[in-house]
C-alpha cells in the first residue's frame, strides 16, 4: 500500500502560541517530528501541513516536505485532508493510507507507525485507527491535556474525553488508556469525515474521533509498546526535554 504520513501543525495554538517552533534540544519541535516519523520504513512519502509560512520555510530549509493549506479549519483531520489531495496533484499519485502524527508528538518512534497502521493492513473493515497508550499515574490521567479513552472488547473507541474516565472508583483495576495521536486514516475514509457535519461532542471534547463515534462509525485503537509525551504546555515541553536528553534526537 502506498502509505503517506501528514503532521498538521500551526502558530496559533490557544494553549501553547508558537508551540511548532519552540526549540527541544536547539532544534524545533516540528523538526523533532518530522525526522522521527520518516524514518519509517512503512511511508512512501511525510509532509508537513501547515497554514504558517515560517512552519513551511523551516521544514523545506531541512530538506522535508511542506504543504500549505488554508487558515479555517478548527480540526486536524480537515488541514490533512486537504493536504492530501494537494500532494497528490502534486505527486501525480493516490495514496491509499494518510497517517495523521500531530506535530506536538516529538517523542514518536518510528515503529510507531507501523503499529498503528497494522489494523488496517489486517482489518479491511477498519477505516480509522489510533494508538493507545498507557496512562500510569494520576497526575495524568486528571490532566485535561490528556485525552482518555475507553475501549470495547475488541479495542475499539467507546468515548474519548479530557475528562477522568473510566470512572475514579475503580481506577486501581481498569487500565486507563489515552489516545497518542497517530492516526491512520483509509483515504476515502479521511475525505469522507471531512464531510461529516461536526457534531456536538466533538466540539465540546475538541476531539477529532468524535465526529466518527457520533455518526455512529467505529475507530479502532492499537496498542503501542513505546511510552510518549506530548507537548501541549510549557512545562511539557521542559519535561520532553529532560526525557530526550538520552535519545538520538
Amino acid at each position: 500500500m502506498n502509505v503517506l504520513a501528514l503532521i498538521p501543525a500551526r502558530m496559533g495554538s490557544s494553549r501553547f502560541p508558537g508551540k511548532p517552533m519552540a526549540k527541544i534540544l536547539g532544534k524545533p519541535m516540528i523538526g523533532h517530528v518530522y525526522e522521527r516519523v520518516a524514518k519509517s520504513p512503512m511511508l512512501a512519502l511525510t509532509a508537513v501541513a501547515t497554514c504558517d509560512k515560517e512552519i513551511f520555510d523551516y521544514i523545506e530549509s531541512i530538506g522535508g516536505v511542506a504543504v500549505m493549506t488554508g487558515d479555517q479549519h478548527e480540526r486536524a483531520s480537515d488541514r490533512c485532508a486537504e493536504a492530501l489531495l494537494k500532494l497528490e496533484e502534486r505527486y501525480r499519485t493516490k495514496y491509499d493510507i494518510v497517517v495523521m502524527v500531530q506535530g506536538d508528538e516529538p517523542m514518536t518512534h518510528p515503529d510507531m507507525i507501523g503499529e498503528a497502521v497494522q489494523p488496517l493492513f489486517d482489518h479491511p473493515d477498519v477505516k480509522v485507527v489510533n494508538l493507545l497508550g498507557s496512562i500510569k499515574d494520576t497526575a495524568e490521567f486528571e490532566d485535561r491535556n490528556c485525552i482518555k479513552v475507553v475501549c470495547d472488547l475488541q479495542l475499539n473507541a467507546l468515548y474519548f474525553s479530557r475528562e477522568p474516565i473510566p470512572t475514579r472508583c475503580k481506577v486501581d483495576e481498569i487500565p486507563m488508556g489515552k489516545q497518542v495521536c497517530i492516526i491512520p486514516f483509509r483515504r476515502d475514509f479521511l475525505l469522507e469525515y471531512t464531510r461529516l457535519v461536526p457534531t456536538p461532542l466533538e466540539i465540546a471534547e475538541s476531539v477529532d474521533m468524535m465526529r466518527v463515534l457520533e455518526h455512529g462509525m467505529r475507530v479502532r485503537m492499537a496498542p503501542t509498546s513505546h511510552d510518549t509525551q506530548a507537548v501541549d504546555t510549557l512545562d511539557d515541553l521542559k519535561k520532553v526535554e529532560r526525557l530526550m536528553q538520552g535519545l538520538n534526537a
